[in-house]
């Protein structure tokens, strides 16, 4: 089993103390959902994390190994999919997958995965939101990231893609470890076996849909 810790990480804009000393872990094995209201710094904790915004203060340990933030992009050991679509618009999602994938059984398997086949000859500027989405976590899926984060993967898109996006994970969690932020809770809480909420800075344990309105998340 594989061992994602996150310490004492701190992150502050100026005076507005965004995130208060938070500590979460997550192994492989295990879905992590994240909730917490627009500005209590979700996005903000998986950026921090992925190293593309810089804490105040952090520790990350992978298997008891502690990594620098700046050099979790180039270790390859958390794969990150950011609100923005990270795929070139005007390239075919046929052009795309060939890119990311030399080897040919490795595209085989993005290929012949469930849905692909309706949208392969399609630019990836002209696809729905679902779509792109779902291609967007397939992608990661099959890279060699020990530990995923997605970033609202759920929001906006259609429940087909939802499904398939649900059953991707679940798919995935023998083998990595999943964090997953999103509004939708609903369906953040399908797939998750633990989850948190950010609130005021700080991580609170949620057990289930009553947790969230006691702690003031959802209307009661």
């Amino acid at each position: 089993m594989n061992s994602l810790y996150i310490k004492n990480l701190n992150k502050s804009f100026g005076k507005n103390i965004v995130l208060n000393d938070i500590s979460i872990q997550c192994h492989t094995g295990e879905i992590l959902g994240i909730f917490g209201k627009n500005g209590t710094g979700k996005s903000t904790l998986l950026k921090c994390i992925f190293g593309t915004l810089k804490a105040n203060s952090a520790e990350i340990l992978i298997n008891k190994t502690r990594i620098s933030p700046k050099k979790v992009i180039t270790d390859g050991s958390i794969g990150y999919l950011p609100q923005d679509s990270f795929l070139p618009k005007e390239k075919t999602v046929r052009n795309i997958i060939p890119l990311l994938f030399p080897d040919g059984d490795d595209q085989d398997r993005i290929f012949y995965s469930e849905g692909i086949y309706k949208i392969e000859t399609r630019k990836v500027g002209k696809l729905s939101l679902g779509e792109l989405r779902y291609l967007e976590v397939l992608i990661l899926a099959h890279l060699n990231h020990q530990f995923l984060m997605l970033d609202e993967p759920f929001s906006m898109i259609q429940p087909m893609y939802k499904d398939l996006i649900k059953n991707l994970l679940l798919s995935l969690k023998d083998k990595k470890g999943i964090i997953v932020t999103d509004h939708y809770y609903r369906d953040v809480l399908e797939v998750t076996d633990r989850n948190i909420l950010i609130k005021e800075g700080k991580t609170h344990e949620i057990h289930n849909i009553q947790d969230l309105k006691d702690k003031g998340y959802l209307r009661s």
